[in-house]
C-alpha cells in the first residue's frame, strides 16, 4: 500500500476548508438576499401607505373609491393615485425581470396591474385609467408596454 504523503493531506484538507468557506458564503449570500426582497417589501407598503395617507388628507375615501369608482371631489386625487400605481408597477417589472421578484408575488401584480389597466372594472373610472396609460405608456419600458396592452381591455 502507497504511503500519502504529508502535502497530499495538507493540499486536501486545504481544499476541503476551500469548500466549506464557498459554502459558507454561499449561505451567507442567500440570506442577504432574502433581507433584501423583505426590505423591498417594506418599501413598497410604507409607498402605499403614503398613498393612502395622500388620499386621506384630500377627504378621499379609498374604500369608497374601491367601491363606487370615481365620485364628485375625487377626480384629481384619483388621478394622481393611477400615476403613482404606474411607477409602482414599473418598478415591480423591473424587479421581476432582474429575478429579485417571486414568481407568485408577480402573479398577484400581474393581476393588479389589468386591474388598473382595466380602471379596476368601473366603468367611470375607465376612461380616465385609459387616458393616465396613454400619458404614462410613452415614458415607461417598452417591454411592461407590450405585456400591457396584450392583456385584454374590458372598457
Amino acid at each position: 500500500m502507497k504511503k500519502v504523503s504529508l502535502d497530499t493531506w495538507i493540499q486536501l484538507l486545504g481544499m476541503v476548508g476551500l469548500l466549506g468557506g464557498l459554502v459558507f458564503v454561499g449561505a451567507e449570500l442567500r440570506q442577504t438576499q432574502r433581507i433584501a426582497l423583505a426590505e423591498q417589501q417594506q418599501s413598497r407598503t410604507e409607498v402605499f401607505i403614503d398613498m393612502l395617507n395622500t388620499m386621506s388628507e384630500t377627504d378621499v375615501s379609498f374604500h369608497r373609491f374601491q367601491r363606487d369608482g370615481l365620485y364628485r371631489g375625487s377626480e384629481v386625487t384619483v388621478e394622481n393615485f393611477l400615476h403613482q400605481l404606474w411607477w409602482i408597477h414599473e418598478n415591480d417589472y423591473l424587479q421581476y425581470s432582474l429575478n429579485l421578484m417571486d414568481n407568485g408575488v408577480w402573479q398577484s401584480k400581474l393581476r393588479a396591474i389589468e386591474s388598473l389597466y382595466n380602471g379596476n372594472g368601473e366603468e367611470n373610472v375607465c376612461p380616465l385609467a385609459k387616458q393616465v396609460w396613454s400619458i404614462r405608456r410613452n415614458i415607461i419600458n417598452p417591454e411592461l408596454v407590450s405585456l400591457v396592452e396584450a392583456m385584454p381591455s374590458k372598457c
